[in-house]
């Protein structure tokens, strides 16, 4: 399964209709993923899975207000720009360490 980390401002309608289909009514705290990006950042995202991705997306108080305001119909495909960012997957051995 890929993983994919996307900013708010680079969602498709399609990433953006699960997340409100998932949080209708915004997230919490609990639902927040915290992690260390490439440059040892701590970035707090949302996740959001279809059939075969996994992505996480940035948190930020503009991403609330855009699903507040989501409307599909209000979207086109020409809108947006190519929005992934691959992570690599984790090996067996990492995921060991980390228990």
């Amino acid at each position: 399964m890929k993983r994919i980390i996307v900013d708010y401002k680079k969602l498709t309608p399609e990433i953006l209709g699960l997340l409100v289909e998932k949080y209708p009514d915004g997230y919490d705290d609990d639902q927040v993923i915290a992690f260390k990006n490439a440059k040892n950042e701590t970035v707090e995202a949302v996740e959001v899975k279809t059939e075969d991705t996994i992505y996480l997306v940035k948190v930020s108080t503009r991403l609330e207000s855009t699903m507040a305001n989501f409307d599909e119909d209000d979207y086109e495909d020409s809108e947006f720009t190519d929005p992934i960012v691959d992570i690599p997957e984790k090996d067996d051995t990492e995921e060991d360490e980390d228990k």
